[in-house]
C-alpha cells in the first residue's frame, strides 16, 4: 500500500538525509557476509503510538536519539506485530512464527503463557548460534515454573514477570511485578525511575558482555504502557501539552529515547555499532488508554485495523544496510530468521518469519510476505496485496461478520467493499479457512469483556479516536 508523505514526513526525511551523510562517509563498504557474527539488540517500546517518534513525524515530542538510529538505518514504512496486544505479540517475535501454532494468541494470567514443552525459541537458537542472551524488561509470557526468561532461552534477565507495574519502586510488590536479576529479588531502593533501571541495565550488559562470543540484547521496556508515571523534570518539559494524558505520555516516551540514546553511546564507546545489528519497534499500536497517536491508522491497541498491528520499526546496521525507507510489508518474527543469517546460521524450516537481508539489499524484489493473517478469539483478519479482510464473531457465536477492505483506494479503512467484490471475498475468506487449518484452538480465552470490545472495535460505525477509545 502506498501513501503520500505528508508535509511534516518530507520534511522528517530530509532532515534523516542530511543526519546521515557523516556517518556513512566513514562506515565500511556493504559486504554479503559478515566477518563476524554481529551483536544484536532489539529494543522494544510498550503501546507507543506509531506517529509519537520524530522520524515518523511527530511534532510534540522530541525524539532525537531514535531519529538518529533511523537516519542511520532502514525505515519499515509497513512494519506489523503479529498480535494488537503485549503477550500475544510478544510470542509471535519470541517463536519466530505465528503463535496461534501454540495456541497462544490473548493475554494470559497466572498459570498460562508461552508453552515450555519442547518449544524453540529465539533467544534458543541464537543460544546455539553462540549468542549470549540477555533479556531486560517486561516479560509477559508466563509466571510460572518452566516460563521464565532463563528457561526459555536467556543467558541473563533483568526485569519483571508480569504486564505491567508501577515506574516507581515497590518494596512490597508481588513475585510477578517484583524487579529481578536472573531468579533474585532486587531491592527496589536501586530504582529511582524504571525507564532509567532498565536503560542503564542495558548499558551494565554491554560493558559485562564476554568478549569472546557475540551479544544479544532484547530490551523490553513497559514505557509508555500505564500507568502513566513521568518525572517531574520531564513533565515540565512539556508543560505546554495541555491534555495532562498526553503531556505525561510525552514525558514517558522522551525519558525512553534519552535512555537509548545512552545505550547508542555506550555501543559507540566501546568501538562496537559497527557490528551491531540494532532494531526498535513497538509490541503493538498506541492503547486506548494512554493518550497516543496512531496517525493516518484506523484503529489503536487491540485492534485489527492498521492501527493496531502496524508498528514504528527501524533497523540499523552499519556498512551492511544503507539508509532508506522499505514499503513492502515485514512483521516482527522476521525477526529471528534475520538475525540467523546475519551471524551466518541456517533459517529454521519451522520459521513463519523470513531473513529480510536479501529484500533490503535489493537481491529480491518481490514482497517478504504474500499474505500477513491476525486472529484473536472473536475477531481475525488477513492481508493480501490491495485487499484486508476482516473476520468477527457474532455475539450468539453462530456467525461472522464479514468486512473487505481495499487498502490501496481506501488506507483508511472506513469503506466495505464486499458486496463490490464477491469473488475476493470468497478467495480471501477460503485463505483464512486454509491458515485457521493450521493453527492449535486457543488453549485459553480472555473473557467476555474482552471479547465484547472485540466485537465492538470492529464494527464499520466504530470511528474515530473518541469511539476508538472506548473499548480497550
Amino acid at each position: 500500500m502506498n501513501r503520500r508523505p505528508s508535509g511534516s514526513r518530507v520534511l522528517v526525511t530530509l532532515m534523516i538525509a542530511a543526519a546521515t551523510a557523516a556517518f556513512w562517509a566513514c562506515a565500511a563498504e556493504p559486504t554479503t557476509t559478515p566477518r563476524t557474527p554481529p551483536h544484536v539488540l532489539i529494543i522494544v517500546a510498550d503501546d507507543l503510538g506509531w506517529q509519537d517518534v520524530g522520524f515518523q513525524g511527530c511534532k510534540d515530542i522530541p525524539t532525537p536519539h531514535l531519529d538518529r538510529l533511523a537516519a542511520q538505518g532502514v525505515i519499515f514504512d509497513d512494519a506489523h506485530v503479529t498480535a494488537s496486544v503485549c503477550a500475544p505479540s510478544r510470542t509471535g517475535f519470541t517463536l519466530g512464527r505465528y503463535q496461534q501454532r501454540e495456541g497462544c494468541e490473548g493475554n494470559g494470567r497466572a498459570g498460562q503463557g508461552m508453552p515450555i514443552d519442547d518449544v524453540r525459541t529465539f533467544p534458543k537458537v541464537m543460544q546455539q548460534a553462540g549468542y549470549q542472551t540477555h533479556c531486560l524488561g517486561k516479560w509477559h509470557l508466563g509466571q510460572d515454573e518452566g516460563r521464565h526468561p532463563l528457561d526459555q532461552g536467556y543467558d541473563h534477565f533483568s526485569g519483571f514477570l508480569a504486564g505491567s507495574r508501577s515506574y516507581w519502586p515497590l518494596p512490597r510488590a508481588n513475585t510477578a511485578r517484583a524487579l529481578q536479576r536472573d531468579r533474585s529479588r532486587i531491592d527496589e531502593s536501586e530504582v529511582t525511575y524504571l525507564t532509567d533501571w532498565l536503560s542503564d541495565e542495558a548499558c551494565r550488559r554491554i560493558l559485562a558482555r564476554d568478549p569472546a562470543r557475540p551479544m544479544m540484547i532484547v530490551l523490553n521496556y513497559n514505557a509508555p504502557h500505564t500507568p502513566m508515571h513521568a518525572r517531574e523534570e520531564d513533565l515540565q518539559r512539556f508543560a505546554g501539552i495541555a491534555n495532562q494524558r498526553r503531556r505525561t505520555y510525552a514525558a514517558m516516551v522522551w525519558r525512553m529515547d534519552q535512555g537509548i540514546g545512552r545505550i547508542l553511546a555506550t555501543l559507540d564507546e566501546q568501538r562496537i555499532a559497527n557490528d551491531t545489528i540494532v532494531v526498535f519497534f513497538s509490541d503493538n499500536g498506541g492503547a486506548t488508554n494512554n493518550a497516543s497517536d496512531n496517525g493516518p491508522w484506523r484503529g489503536m491497541k487491540g485492534s485489527k485495523w492498521e492501527g493496531g498491528h502496524r508498528v514504528p520499526f527501524v533497523m540499523r546496521w552499519p556498512g551492511r544496510l544503507h539508509p532508506r525507507h522499505y514499503d513492502k510489508p515485514i512483521v516482527t518474527f522476521d525477526l529471528m530468521p534475520t538475525c540467523l543469517a546475519a551471524a551466518g546460521q541456517p533459517v529454521p524450516t519451522w520459521a513463519d518469519g523470513v531473513d529480510l537481508l536479501p529484500y533490503l539489499g535489493g537481491a529480491k524484489d518481490t514482497e517478504p510476505h504474500k499474505t500477513l493473517y491476525w486472529r484473536r478469539m472473536a475477531a481475525a483478519a488477513l492481508r493480501e496485496g490491495r485487499w484486508k479482510l476482516v473476520r468477527v464473531d457474532q455475539e450468539d457465536g453462530k456467525g461472522h461478520d464479514w468486512h473487505l477492505i481495499d487498502l490501496k483506494a481506501n488506507p483508511d479503512e472506513t469503506k466495505d467493499v464486499r458486496s463490490a467484490n464477491p469473488d475476493v471475498l470468497a478467495y480471501l475468506q477460503a485463505r483464512m479457512v486454509q491458515w485457521e487449518s493450521h493453527m492449535r484452538t486457543p488453549l485459553w480465552r480472555e473473557g467476555e469483556r474482552w471479547e465484547r470490545n472485540q466485537r465492538y472495535k470492529h464494527r464499520m460505525d466504530t470511528l474515530g479516536r473518541d469511539m476508538e477509545r472506548r473499548f480497550p
